[in-house]
């Protein structure tokens, strides 16, 4: 393969490209800062540092030259901007922390360094990962490569458009409220959310604590298996919510489950749920199609699909809206102009500081949620409302537990509509809250969920596939998306972006 084609390579085919010898780290690291330079319109990414990359594909290259042969060896990648990094600024695309640099990488950020991942730099992304549209960035916004007039979605929408345009082969993401699957959906990518707490939360710029999932965003189910397994890994001593469990080699499985499922029906007895609530007026009818054609494909495949209900759907957004509000509104308290980040030039006295730096550095989205956050909290309303919502959020966790009784994997849209126009939604942040309708609840329950590229609906947009899994079935969710990526190319389409 040529040099000019790299792009077009996903980590896998990177990876054997690299342990076969026929391309250097540095080539491969170069053609992709070159793609990023040449592509920088697309506002996907908020730094690079050339010296940097070319120094770790250096290294890269010569553990190759020794002998080392690992899959994500030499391979380069992106790091969302909420992941903090030495050597790269970490802002997490807010005025608040604009220049700042970590003394430390974050967990998921050395994990994939040590498996001798290249690092590309680090993309844009929702000012604290508080959006639907990647609109809130403090620094600019970040363009669809399938129309540069419409959002990638958010809040990863900055790893998402790099992924789609080929300006990387996959990047870090992470995953709030559907800020994974909903960009990956809307670009024509493959992103999943593992289970909360199979990835560690270590060096992650809070948003909301009890939700906040670190996952991987690329070409592939396979590509994410690769790099899932490498993110993924127990933390105790440094995150908490880290699940104390071994490190399972998601791709080896993905590849073995394939060679013994020759055939016509490699999914045979695998049961897909459908919930009504998911299926309903409020999907637009070009997304209904791609899903239902989707549906079909599983069904060749030899999946049965059942109908299920998750009877608490519409819950999700007041519960989602209370919560994560809640815990935003505590966490970002940090940030007051004393220790790190913005600090106001001019104040009459410590509070008038707290005040004004404030001000100055957070944007309107994230002053939006602080100030929910804080009256949910608030004496005389934490019972009503915070104390509520987490009662309910329970329940939609059963509603979850009662469908998988009647199935294995459940499957939907992963938004009521295709990627909307920049702008459209900024004066009603409502309805940009309402799109991540089919995302929420399996965020609330904590559990697995992905989203693989199903189509295009209206104006030739893509639309994803939404599968959820229960309690660590991440394995189950990427057999089941690998297999029926080899059974159609809609993972492989791209936009036209030039060389």
């Amino acid at each position: 393969m040529s040099t000019q084609d790299l792009h077009e390579l996903g980590v896998a085919g990177l990876s054997a490209q690299l342990a076969a010898g026929k391309v250097s780290s540095v080539e491969v690291t170069q053609h992709f800062l070159n793609r990023i330079a040449r592509h920088d319109s697309l506002g996907a990414f908020l730094a690079t540092n050339a010296e940097v990359s070319l120094a770790q594909a250096r290294a890269a290259d010569a553990r190759l030259a020794a002998g080392e042969r690992t899959p994500l060896l030499g391979v380069p990648l992106a790091h969302k901007d909420v992941f903090v990094t030495r050597d790269f600024p970490t802002t997490a695309a807010s005025k608040m922390l604009e220049n700042y640099r970590s003394p430390f990488d974050a967990t998921v950020v050395a994990n994939l360094a040590s498996t001798g991942m290249v690092t590309l730099g680090k993309l844009n992304c929702d000012e604290f990962a508080m959006g639907s549209g990647n609109e809130n960035s403090a620094y600019k916004p970040v363009k669809n490569p399938w129309d540069a007039s419409c959002v990638p979605g958010g809040s990863s929408g900055g790893s998402a458009a790099a992924v789609a345009a080929r300006l990387i082969p996959a990047a870090t993401g992470t995953d709030t409220g559907g800020s994974i699957r909903q960009p990956a959906a809307f670009t024509g990518i493959t992103g999943i959310k593992p289970t909360y707490g199979r990835c560690s939360r270590y060096g992650m710029v809070a948003f909301a604590s009890s939700l906040d999932q670190a996952g991987p965003m690329a070409h592939s189910a396979l590509d994410c298996a690769l790099l899932l397994s490498a993110m993924a890994s127990p933390d105790p001593d440094r995150d908490s919510t880290s699940l104390d469990l071994p490190v399972i080699d998601y791709a080896s499985n993905l590849i073995a489950a394939s060679a013994g499922e020759a055939g016509a029906t490699p999914l045979k007895g695998l049961r897909i749920g459908l919930p009504t609530q998911f299926f309903g007026a409020g999907c637009s009818a070009d997304v209904l199609a791609a899903v239902r054609g989707a549906l079909s494909e599983f069904e060749k495949l030899g999946a049965t699909l059942v109908d299920v209900s998750l009877p608490l759907t519409e819950l999700s957004i007041p519960v989602y809206y209370v919560i994560a509000p809640a815990e935003a509104s505590s966490n970002l308290s940090r940030f007051d102009g004393v220790r790190y980040g913005h600090r106001a030039a001019d104040y009459a006295d410590l509070t008038d500081m707290y005040k004004k730096s404030r001000s100055e550095g957070f944007g309107d989205e994230v002053k939006r949620r602080i100030m929910i956050g804080t009256y949910v909290l608030s004496h005389g309303y934490y019972d009503a409302y915070y104390l509520k919502a987490q009662k309910i959020r329970r329940l939609i966790a059963q509603d979850f537990q009662t469908a998988f009784t009647q199935c294995d994997v459940i499957a939907g849209p992963v938004a009521p509509s295709v990627a909307w126009k920049i702008g459209e939604k900024s004066s009603d942040p409502v309805a940009s809250y309402l799109a991540d309708i089919y995302t929420l609840s399996s965020s609330l329950a904590g559990l697995p969920g992905m989203s693989i590229p199903a189509g295009f609906g209206a104006g030739g947009m893509p639309v994803g596939l939404q599968l959820i899994g229960n309690y660590l079935k991440e394995g189950q969710l990427l057999r089941a998306a690998h297999q029926f990526q080899l059974a159609t190319d809609w993972h492989q389409k791209a936009p036209g972006i030039s060389a």
